[in-house]
């Protein structure tokens, strides 16, 4: 996030963009490279986007391929997500789904220009869907994309969440 700022106060300056974080600016960049990369091409980062998937949801045979990339946005993930169910799933039935997932708002007007971005979600708590619509390139599949900032909703707010499930659930007494 400094490395952030700090080009854009160069940039803004006119001056060099100095680049110590990344191999690269990050300012006016992508990024394809969160972490070390691996024997197999992904990165650490990837992999674990593959490995807490399944260990999340307790399914071994969940199928997850990512390409993690920094992006110069300061406190916010973004995810596109595609997706195959057993059964078809329509965009409509996903939406209403998703809509009563706790800590979620759906966000998908396309046609208003309504859709999730980082900016909504940084120093939130809430986690905004949309752009939820079939997936022409697999049977049942839906696709959509996500934000939520990471430090609040993936890290901070998340911990002290599951504290509260727990202490209310496991140790009482």
């Amino acid at each position: 996030m400094r490395e952030l700022m700090s080009q854009a106060k160069n940039w803004a300056a006119g001056d060099a963009l100095q680049v110590s974080a990344f191999p690269y600016p990050i300012l006016f960049n992508l990024i394809p490279h969160v972490d070390d990369f691996t024997e197999n091409g992904y990165t650490k980062e990837e992999m674990k986007m593959h490995n807490e998937t399944r260990k999340m949801l307790h399914d071994d045979e969940i199928q997850v391929s990512a390409t993690c990339v920094r992006v110069p946005v300061l406190t916010a993930h973004s995810e596109a997500v595609y997706i195959e169910s057993e059964r078809e799933i329509t965009p409509e039935k996903a939406r209403e789904l998703i809509s009563a997932a706790p800590g979620v708002e759906v966000l998908d007007d396309p046609a208003q220009l309504k859709y999730p971005m980082p900016i909504y979600a940084e120093g939130g708590d809430t986690c905004y869907v949309g752009r939820i619509r079939k997936d022409f390139s697999i049977a049942n599949g839906l696709t959509f994309w996500v934000v939520g900032d990471q430090l609040r909703k993936g890290a901070a707010t998340n911990a002290v969440q599951i504290a509260e499930i727990l202490a209310a659930e496991y140790l009482q007494g």
